[in-house]
């Protein structure tokens, strides 16, 4: 039980950093440079538009199983922080700099990681679950459903709900405490 939550967990965590990481520093540049924003917009739009199981299949092609739910997690957390975070810092006001950005953004970043955190989980067991990855929380969900086990799907449906939930306060009480560690200097 515990070596197949952690190995979920970390994939997904790790997808979700990614994407969180990336997706910030990418909204910082596009806020800064008009033209890296409209040279990102049609792959952010992209990624918001296909489906997750398309992306699953098509990256099935190219990645090893074991790296498929933190790529396809990465995919559907980028958008929604970079979205979040571009608009965050267009609605900030430049003669207030620093200060505005800081209190602007910051309802934004933490709107949009509480939806890509949600997000994170569904595509990265989803990926886990088409994939077929092996020691994993979509696999346990596979082969419930292919051995018509419907107590152990729910409990693993459970455990899912929990863990998400959880990593959903965890990160997000972290960047509150860090933002008021911010706000302090």
């Amino acid at each position: 039980f515990f070596p197949t939550v952690a190995f979920s967990l970390l994939r997904i965590s790790g997808g979700f950093g990614l994407g969180l990481v990336l997706g910030v520093l990418l909204a910082v540049a596009a806020g800064r440079l008009r033209v890296l924003e409209i040279l990102l917009w049609p792959y952010v739009t992209v990624i918001k538009s296909v489906p997750v199981a398309s992306f699953i299949i098509i990256c099935l092609i190219w990645l090893n199983t074991s790296q498929l739910a933190v790529f396809i997690s990465f995919l559907m957390v980028f958008p929604a922080i970079y979205s979040n975070t571009l608009q965050g810092i267009r609605s900030a006001d430049p003669a207030l700099l620093e200060m505005a950005r800081l209190y602007q953004v910051k309802p934004f970043l933490l709107s949009g990681c509480s939806v890509a955190l949600g997000m994170s989980w569904k595509s990265g067991v989803a990926a886990e679950v088409i994939g077929v990855v092996g020691g994993s929380i979509g696999e346990r969900l596979y082969e419930s459903k292919v051995y018509f086990q419907t107590a152990d799907l729910l409990a693993w449906t459970v455990v899912i709900v929990v863990c998400s939930v959880g990593f959903e306060k965890l990160v997000l009480w972290l960047l509150r405490r860090c933002f008021a560690a911010w706000e302090e200097r």
